[in-house]
C-alpha cells in the first residue's frame, strides 16, 4: 500500500531529436502534456526528468490544444531534470513519454532501467504510452527477469509504425521487440485509444491513448492507498 505522505508522479522524455537522419523527432509533446494536466488535477505532485536533463526536443506541438500550452508554460517542461539525479524512492509512479526519440535513447539508458525498476519494486505503477515502452524493452527487475515478461502489454503498432512511413527508419519495431521479452502485445485499431492494465503496468498504445493512461494510473494508485 503506498503512503499517503507521497503524492508524486515523475514524467520521464527522451533527449533524442534525430529521426534516422530523415527528420526531427523528440518527446510527442501531448503525450506528456495530457497525462500532466490529469495527475495534478487528481492532487499529484509533477516531476519532469529527461535523459540528458535540460530542454527537451519536441515534437508534435498543437498550439491549439490548451493542455499542450499549459504544459510548455511551465519552467519544468523546458528545465527538465537529468534522469541520472532523480531519486525514485520519491514517487508513486513514473510515465515514459512517447515520441520517436525514445526508440534510441530510451532501452539503452541505465537510469530509464534504474528508476522504472525502483519505482515498479517499491509498490508503485510504472505506465509508458506510444514509443515511450521502449523504456521496457530492457527494463529488468531485481531477478534479473524482464518486467515486460509474460505481462500484457500496448505499444505503437507495426501496422502504425508502418502508416507513419518510418517502419524502415527506427532501429527496431517496438512491439516486436517487447513479444522478444516475454510480453503479450494486445493491439487495438490503428490510433485509436488502447490501454492496458496488467498488475502496476499500464501501457497505452498511441497518442490518443495518453489521457486514458494516465486516468488508469490514477484510478490504480487510488485503489493502492485505499
Amino acid at each position: 500500500m503506498l503512503s499517503d505522505m507521497s503524492k508524486r508522479i515523475l514524467i520521464v522524455l527522451t533527449s533524442h531529436d534525430d529521426l534516422g537522419g530523415v527528420e526531427r523527432t523528440g518527446y510527442y509533446v501531448p503525450e506528456a502534456a495530457h497525462p500532466w494536466e490529469i495527475f495534478r488535477r487528481a492532487g499529484y505532485e509533477v516531476d519532469v526528468a529527461s535523459v540528458r536533463g535540460g530542454e527537451p526536443p519536441q515534437d508534435g506541438f498543437d498550439p491549439d490544444d490548451p493542455a499542450q500550452v499549459a504544459f510548455l508554460a511551465t519552467p519544468e517542461a523546458h528545465d527538465t531534470a537529468r534522469l541520472a539525479d532523480v531519486d525514485p524512492s520519491r514517487y508513486d509512479a513514473v510515465l515514459y513519454a512517447g515520441g520517436h526519440g525514445t526508440m534510441w535513447d530510451f532501452p539503452g539508458d541505465a537510469d530509464v532501467i534504474r528508476v522504472g525498476r525502483a519505482v515498479y519494486e517499491q509498490g508503485g505503477v510504472v505506465a509508458a504510452v506510444c514509443h515511450g515502452p521502449a523504456a521496457l524493452v530492457n527494463l529488468t527487475l531485481s531477478d534479473g527477469s524482464y518486467l515486460v515478461a509474460g505481462k500484457r502489454v500496448a505499444a505503437f503498432t507495426n501496422e502504425e509504425e508502418n502508416l507513419r512511413g518510418v517502419a524502415h527508419v527506427v532501429p527496431f519495431l517496438l512491439a516486436d521487440e517487447l513479444v522478444d521479452r516475454g510480453a503479450k502485445h494486445e493491439p487495438g485499431p490503428d490510433w485509436q485509444a488502447q490501454v492496458v492494465v496488467d498488475d502496476r503496468l499500464v501501457t497505452g498504445q498511441n497518442p490518443a491513448s495518453a489521457a486514458p493512461l494516465a486516468e488508469r494510473v490514477v484510478e490504480l494508485l487510488a485503489e493502492r492507498r485505499a
